[in-house]
């Protein structure tokens, strides 16, 4: 599951929305197209564009013009997840399931927040655009070796939804922004400026989905997995390894389901006591492989990676020159 979160697809979110409005309707307007796709939140499903425009556009109390008015979550369901979802409720029961997991993903959206007042969707003003197809851009690897053009419809169900949500809530008086990282240097001062973990609302995308549906993710599925393997250091990487080819031999007992969702998604801190739980009778072996999931790793397309990218390639290029 791949939750990403934008200002705006069409580059701009401290105006009017209604050219993105206009652009997530293109779908509508193809001439091959059978079924109108409406706009969808936690009350309705028949939701009118000029109502999402009309919506959002009206909720920006106290911005001022260089403040964002809204962003964008692209949500997009893999194709094995696509393909689970029609195999259980079939092609329209597939996208029906869709539009209530991204209401349960607004609730979690909500509770990221840790804010008093913000518990779930409803206490945000969101709308939300089934769309049925993707297309291949020029990054795509099939356009540039020539066998796919750009601009051309990917094979296969491609749903994935789109979500507009106001920067500020339902209410129109308390200011939201997924951009917001601050902890705050204080259990209080976190509360009063409130703040937004981007990693933890990616990986409950996961969590929320397989619980909802049952799901069986494998570890090399899940986030926390590509995280690892993408930012860890050496040593963490061939532990996760070792782990993994522990698990498809069943060398590591299942003891309940969703156990894999208990060690990856609990906090850091709470992971030992986790671990005695459910690895109590896997002890000799069990600190030694498994305290890679106990250590903390950067977080995956965070502002810290990339930062820390930009350095080693700066450090490197500065090598190179003293050569």
């Amino acid at each position: 599951m791949y939750i990403n979160i934008t200002d705006s697809e069409t580059g701009n979110n401290k105006g009017s929305c209604g050219d993105l409005v206009a652009y997530l309707e293109k779908e509508n307007r193809l001439p091959d197209n059978k079924k109108q796709e409406h706009w969808f939140n936690g009350e309705r499903n028949n939701i009118k564009p000029h109502e999402v425009r009309i919506g959002i556009d009206g909720n920006i109390a106290k911005l001022g013009r260089e403040d964002s008015k809204f962003f964008l979550l692209n949500i997009s369901p893999s194709r094995k997840e696509i393909d689970f979802l029609m195999d259980t409720y079939g092609e329209e029961g597939a996208k029906e399931k869709l539009k209530e997991y991204a209401a349960r993903i607004m609730d979690e959206y909500a509770r990221n927040f840790k804010r008093p007042g913000i518990q779930n969707n409803k206490d945000l003003l969101w709308f939300a655009k089934l769309e049925n197809y993707r297309y291949y851009s020029h990054k795509d690897r099939e356009v540039k070796n020539g066998t796919k053009k750009a601009g051309q419809r990917k094979e296969g169900p491609q749903f994935h939804i789109q979500v507009i949500v106001s920067r500020k809530d339902i209410t129109n008086r308390i200011k939201l922004s997924p951009q917001n990282k601050s902890r705050g240097r204080n259990v209080e001062h976190s509360k009063k400026l409130g703040q937004f973990d981007q990693m933890a609302f990616k990986q409950c995308g996961e969590t929320v989905f397989d619980r909802m549906f049952g799901f069986d993710r494998k570890l090399k599925e899940t986030m926390q997995y590509a995280n690892i393997m993408k930012n860890g250091n050496s040593d963490q990487k061939a532990r996760l390894h070792t782990f993994d080819r522990l698990l498809e031999r069943g060398a590591i007992p299942k003891i309940e389901k969703g156990w894999t969702d208990r060690i990856l998604f609990n906090p850091v801190q709470d992971r030992p006591t986790v671990l005695g739980d459910i690895f109590s009778s896997f002890a000799t072996n069990g600190p030694g492989l498994l305290d890679i999931l106990l250590d903390p790793v950067q977080e995956f397309g965070g502002q810290a990676t990339i930062a820390d990218e930009e350095e080693r390639k700066r450090k490197r290029k500065k090598k190179g020159r003293g050569k």
